[in-house]
């Protein structure tokens, strides 16, 4: 049987912005460069035409030497280093386009759109699921948040992938009632932001999915998630934590077929196989319903007095709190105690933010931050998402 294959669906429209693009034939080229982005959608064209393996990046192009015609590459977040490029075949997504298809109900009516660059995973797969599907998409990167809401209305777009920092900045103003399943990934979806999304588009099925760019869907959630959880196994997941502690948490492995096939650029120490099981290295528990809680990765741990501490964790709990911004924590290093914690906040010096949440701390009896430190702007990656390697290098801080 013939490996299964990306196409640019007969029916399938692209925009690039606001302008419609208009495939031309031509050669193809394996690495295609992100901007302008009408330009990346032509080239994925011809690289789907010729049946040739291809990457989307910002960066240097990878060496694609290797790959088979059913195979691509893609980049991780990079959200603590490097992005790493990995190796995935088309069947590992286009399994899934058909499964979001079947239980998202998906319709020749449907408009897809995605905010974020195409050499981010989630947006690619985004447009790469409409133009094989047969739908409309919309690669909507080239424009600033109030353009993106402007073109939403205007194209009548009815499903959004996207992160919880790109909802966030889209304006509420009007709402676009034409949305009517948001798929969210790449980081948490706190409380405010749904309250966001609420007015945003107050007919939109909000679905946050746990996941990685080596994994793909791991998990959905559904209405009845629990807080504090990502959801149940994403169909034909499966999932296993191995080495529970006393509170379950324990390895996050899964099997599936949407896994990656190898990196092509960079590792990971936290990456592991065992048989056709994979773990990239996060921690979590499962309760008796299925649904998973992430405590974190293996990558961000701080031992401090013999404790691991998750900053995930801490993280997911600052985020509930009413008017605080965005957080992040890290270790220094200290000569008493190896490390002490710091938590960085998004904004301008604020002696009542810093007091607020030094009290919450305290409060919750959790361990106490050396410090609460403010950046003015606050690091972030072109995904929207934070910029780790950076904050802890302005800080002082390690990773």
């Amino acid at each position: 049987m013939p490996a299964l294959r990306f196409q640019w669906h007969e029916n399938a429209r692209a925009f690039a912005g606001t302008s419609e693009v208009t495939p031309r034939q031509g050669s193809a080229s394996t690495n295609l460069s992100t901007a302008p982005v009408a330009q990346a959608l032509e080239n994925l064209h011809r690289a789907l035409q010729d049946n040739i393996p291809f990457c989307i990046t910002e960066g240097p192009p990878p060496k694609l030497d290797a790959l088979e015609p059913s195979q691509f590459a893609t980049l991780t977040g990079g959200t603590s280093g490097q992005p790493k490029i990995i190796a995935r075949s088309h069947a590992s997504w286009i399994t899934s386009f058909h499964s979001n298809a079947a239980q998202f109900t998906y319709s020749a009516e449907d408009r897809i759109a995605v905010l974020g660059a195409l050499s981010h995973s989630l947006a690619l797969y985004g447009v790469l699921e409409g133009l094989h599907l047969g739908l409309d998409i919309h690669a909507l990167s080239p424009l600033k948040p109030a353009a993106q809401h402007a073109a939403l209305h205007a194209n009548a777009c009815t499903i959004l992938y996207a992160t919880p920092t790109q909802l966030r900045l889209l304006p509420a103003d009007s709402p676009l009632k034409h949305i009517r399943l948001i798929l969210c990934g790449g980081g948490m979806l706190t409380e405010k932001v749904r309250a966001h999304l609420a007015a945003l588009a107050p007919n939109a099925a909000v679905h946050e999915f746990y996941g990685s760019a080596e994994t793909s869907f791991i998990t959905l959630s559904d209405t009845g998630t629990p807080a504090g959880s990502v959801g149940r196994a994403y169909p034909n997941v499966e999932i296993e934590v191995s080495n529970e502690d006393d509170t379950g948490t324990g390895l996050i492995w899964v099997r599936s077929p949407y896994v990656f096939e190898s990196y092509l650029s960079g590792n990971s120490p936290h990456t592991q196989r065992n048989g056709d099981w994979l773990t990239v290295g996060e921690y979590g528990r499962l309760d008796e319903g299925g649904y998973l809680f992430l405590r974190g990765r293996a990558g961000r741990v701080i031992n401090i007095a013999d404790t691991a501490i998750f900053p995930e964790e801490l993280e997911g709990r600052i985020n509930t709190l009413a008017d605080m911004p965005e957080c992040c924590i890290l270790a220094r290093p200290d000569t008493r105690r190896g490390h002490v914690l710091i938590a960085v906040l998004e904004g301008i010096e604020n002696p009542q933010l810093r007091a607020a949440l030094m009290a919450h701390f305290k409060d919750k009896g959790l361990i106490l931050p050396r410090a609460v430190e403010f950046l003015d702007p606050f690091p972030r990656l072109p995904s929207g998402k934070v910029d780790l390697k950076t904050i802890a290098t302005l800080t002082g801080c390690t990773l």
